[in-house]
């Protein structure tokens, strides 16, 4: 189990993403616009500065849902590979057979 201030840390980020996105969005649309004149361009990335840096979504961390590890995370089912084996031994996850031989 990861350290519950890590998984409250990566909640925290998610929600400045959620909030900040439409805000980021506008920005960069404009800040990559060419046609626009470079001051408008330059005005924009400086706003874009000033945005929380917690905010960019390249900071958020993929973790698993059950335990909150942060890596060997399978992003179509939401989980780290442990609590998929796990689960899957269980019979708990529909169409997953652990394998024998």
């Amino acid at each position: 189990m990861a350290k519950k201030s890590s998984i409250e840390k990566n909640n925290r980020r998610r929600k400045l993403v959620k909030k900040f996105s439409g805000k980021r969005e506008r920005l960069l649309a404009v800040a990559n616009d060419e046609s626009k004149s470079m001051e408008e361009r330059f005005a924009a990335r400086l706003k874009l500065a000033e945005l929380p840096r917690n905010a960019n979504p390249t900071r958020i961390r993929n973790r698993c849902e059950v335990t909150g590890r942060p890596r060997a995370y399978y992003r179509k089912l939401g989980m780290s590979r442990i609590a998929l084996r796990e689960l899957g031994s269980k019979g708990l996850i529909p169409g997953l057979v652990k394998s024998s031989w």
